[in-house]
């Protein structure tokens, strides 16, 4: 049975970042667990590609996660320039369609200058403001920030997972966990194919299977969780320049973890439309058929006897579900809510699907979703759950807060033995 210091379980941006720092701080036995032929696989490649600036996220309630987004977007430039991996920096407008979400960019506004952002960076623009600077965008108001753009996080994850193999982490491939058995000062954890390893740490950072895994050491029984596929749709050259900008509108139902429709300018070169939010059966159900028929009866059983039933009984979110099936169904249900700030688009002018993606928000024994990032220690472990948007934005400077976490808990020597490194942990930390 082979033998590690550390094994993280998940090989997407998080785990490989977690890895990475591990990899360049201590001469330790580390492996990454992935249940896939290679990392970035799910959600890490599976995303809108935006590098987000933390200008909506609550300064008190949010401040590490908003820190992390802060501290990350310069770290993943540098990355990017020197493996030549695509960066736009268009900028992002977030509008407001009427004068009372006029008021939350006001708050965002607020609270992006808590988090860091100067005038320089973040600025509320009028109507005519706006028009000025994209005639098509039709608004009330909008909050433009300047550092937002787009790169590709699946070669970030792959430019990261290079730089720890270097540094001798080993990448376990193909391993699906299947059981775990925690003894009194290490963790043996067995795999579907009936191997095992043996590890004195495990770090969970599963994205969408994180609380699965959490549960297989006993942890956030009470817990439950849901999967909802996000699509896109791609504009055709004819419409593409239509707006040069990223736009976000404000939230319209704050409580569900439904997206608000995006005009996404990729670092590709394309410009998509979406998401939506549609219930699926798995973290991996990126098409509209039912695959993996034992994961679809455990989830029935989950919703069935878990805290996501009580979910299931609130008419506005049965509501919000069928409205997002229709969205899912039909391609014009998506342009007429794009129209509502974009006039000029027409369903003729999206063409094809874009990448699809799954977003896993976890339901609290109450019955609520959970608005924030869990973070639970076990006797040998520690889960990182419900890590979501801007969760790729922010995986560098989060990453070294987790081993800061660990060096605290006596978990990690707090006498590190620095190698050459891409990023300075200590002025991250």
């Amino acid at each position: 049975m082979k033998k590690y210091d550390i094994a993280i379980i998940g090989g997407g941006v998080l785990g490989n970042t977690i890895s990475y720092w591990l990899s360049v701080l201590y001469d330790l036995k580390i492996c990454v667990i992935d249940k896939e032929n290679d990392v970035a696989i799910h959600a890490s490649t599976r995303n809108s590609g935006v590098i987000h600036y933390p200008f909506y996220l609550n300064s008190k309630t949010k401040k590490n996660f908003a820190r992390a987004a802060f501290l990350s977007h310069r770290m993943w430039k540098v990355l990017a320039e020197e493996k030549k991996i695509p960066w736009v920096q268009g900028g992002t407008i977030e509008i407001a369609l009427d004068e009372n979400q006029h008021k939350t960019l006001e708050k965002y506004m607020i609270w992006g200058k808590e988090n860091g952002l100067t005038e320089d960076e973040i600025s509320i623009l009028d109507h005519n403001q706006i028009k000025q600077k994209e005639p098509n965008v039709n608004c009330y108001s909008g909050l433009y920030c300047a550092k937002e753009g787009s790169t590709n996080y699946s070669l970030l994850t792959h430019a990261v997972k290079e730089l720890s193999q270097k540094n001798g982490i080993d990448f376990l491939f193909n391993h699906n966990v299947d059981h775990i058995t925690e003894l009194s000062d290490e963790t043996d954890i067995i795999f579907s194919d009936k191997s095992s390893l043996t590890s004195k740490f495990v770090i969970n950072c599963s994205g969408g299977n994180s609380l699965d895994i959490a549960k297989k050491f006993g942890l956030l029984e009470g817990y439950s969780d849901l999967h909802f596929r996000g699509e896109y749709w791609v504009a055709n050259t004819d419409i593409a320049n239509l707006v040069k900008t990223n736009i976000y509108t404000v939230p319209r139902y704050t409580e569900f973890p439904f997206l608000d429709p995006h005009w996404i300018k990729r670092a590709n070169g394309e410009t998509e439309i979406g998401p939506n939010a549609v219930p699926v059966d798995s973290p991996e159900s990126y098409d509209s058929f039912i695959k993996d028929i034992p994961t679809v009866l455990s989830k029935i059983t989950d919703i069935v006897t878990g805290s996501a039933k009580k979910l299931l009984l609130n008419p506005e979110f049965i509501s919000l579900v069928s409205k997002e099936f229709h969205s899912s169904i039909s391609k014009t249900a998506m342009v007429e809510r794009v129209k509502r700030f974009i006039p000029k688009v027409k369903p003729e002018n999206f063409p094809k699907r874009g990448t699809s993606g799954i977003r896993t928000p976890v339901i609290s024994p109450n019955g609520k979703f959970v608005s924030d990032m869990i973070e639970i220690d076990g006797k040998n472990s520690f889960h990182i759950v419900n890590y979501n948007t801007p969760g790729a934005t922010g995986a560098p400077a989060y990453s070294a807060f987790v081993i800061k976490r660990l060096q605290k808990n006596g978990i990690l020597d707090s006498s590190i033995k620095r190698k050459n490194a891409i990023w300075d942990f200590d002025k991250i930390i």
